[in-house]
């Protein structure tokens, strides 16, 4: 027989993160530990405050209710948690762990054992101009050949100005840009907005307008000078028809899945398969999930032999994360193997 409980934690960054929803401070995640036998198995439910569709009023109840019913077959499980992702996830990865030699090697391979690492971007989070200028410089200086820049919260013209800079120095072949403007631009203005962004030879852009808006994605897809690339679109389609459907009507470039908010490997792996039938590319990301999430991610992420830079390097932005083996290094995430594992709770 398994026990199961779980642990509400609050991340804290180490300094305010901007996006167009707002500025973050801490972000709010919950643990699942499942023990069998003296062995223990631990899984990160990554909900995301604003954005993630099981943002409900009930979700620690149903925590509780996963909990209690936890030797109920996976499947049936994950089934019946259809509308809560986060909590999918978290099962997954903690079944996966609880069965693991150890608790924190989920997908063993040449990745844990150090060997290889996981190309991703750089991360400029939104801000004044002085403030983004300086993220930029700092990740160039740390290796980055793949930045990615929040666009949507200040002056257009100004973040235009800030992808010249970048541009001016660095060309295409050197530096690969990509913007996320988090459904910040109006369907009315919104290509004309992608025709600009174009100039600059980026790599692609992420959910330009809001999501829900299907005719007018579709639309933008069809006419853009610019790859884009699907983000929040893909969160709270549950079923494979409604999945189907989506790619199918908006016929995407790309599509962005983050675990947490899309139902874990099961719901990515799904996305992945209609999306590719439809000829768009994919690449995961995290969101904002301390190490114990991010390291379910990205050992998933590296079996899937992805040559494009992934979104995982977000285990550096807290002060009380956990520490663990994971480490960027020159635009890379890899195995410390000299490091250990420090996850109490």
């Amino acid at each position: 027989m398994i026990k199961a409980n779980y642990h509400k934690y609050l991340l804290n960054f180490k300094q305010a993160s901007g996006t167009s929803r707002g500025v973050l401070r801490t972000k709010e995640t919950w643990f699942l530990i499942l023990e069998k036998e003296g062995k223990k198995g631990f899984g990160e439910c990554g909900l995301f405050r604003g954005l993630s569709v099981d943002d409900r009023p009930d979700y620690e109840e149903k925590l509780q209710w996963a909990c209690n019913n936890i030797n109920v077959d996976l499947e049936k499980l994950l089934t019946e948690l259809i509308e809560f992702p986060s909590i999918q996830f978290g099962l997954e990865q903690a079944f996966l762990s609880l069965e693991s030699k150890t608790p924190f090697e989920l997908f063993p391979s040449e990745l844990t054992e150090g060997k290889q690492q996981i190309s991703i971007n750089g991360l400029i989070w939104m801000g004044d101009k002085a403030f983004m200028q300086e993220q930029i410089k700092n990740k160039l200086q740390q290796g980055f050949t793949t930045i990615k820049m929040k666009i949507g919260a200040i002056d257009f013209d100004t973040e235009i100005q800030l992808l010249q800079s970048i541009r001016k120095e660095f060309s295409a072949k050197e530096i690969e840009l990509r913007v996320d403007a988090n459904g910040a631009f109006l369907p009315e203005n919104a290509l004309e907005k992608l025709q600009r962004l174009s100039e600059l030879e980026l790599h692609s852009i992420e959910q330009p307008i809001k999501q829900g808006q299907w005719q007018e994605m579709a639309s933008l897809c069809k006419k853009t000078p610019l790859p884009i690339a699907l983000d929040e679109e893909l969160i709270g389609v549950f079923s494979s028809e409604e999945k189907e459907k989506c790619i199918a009507t908006i016929q995407p470039q790309y599509i962005i899945l983050k675990p947490s908010l899309v139902g874990g490997f099961q719901g990515s792996s799904e996305w992945i398969k209609i999306a590719s039938n439809h000829k768009a590319g994919n690449w995961i990301t995290s969101a904002l999930e301390s190490n114990i999430g991010l390291n379910a991610i990205a050992q998933w992420t590296y079996t899937l032999k992805n040559p494009l830079p992934q979104g995982l390097g977000t285990g550096s932005l807290f002060t009380n994360n956990f520490e663990s083996p994971l480490e960027v290094a020159n635009g890379s995430l890899g195995y410390n193997t000299k490091k250990n594992w420090h996850f109490n709770i």
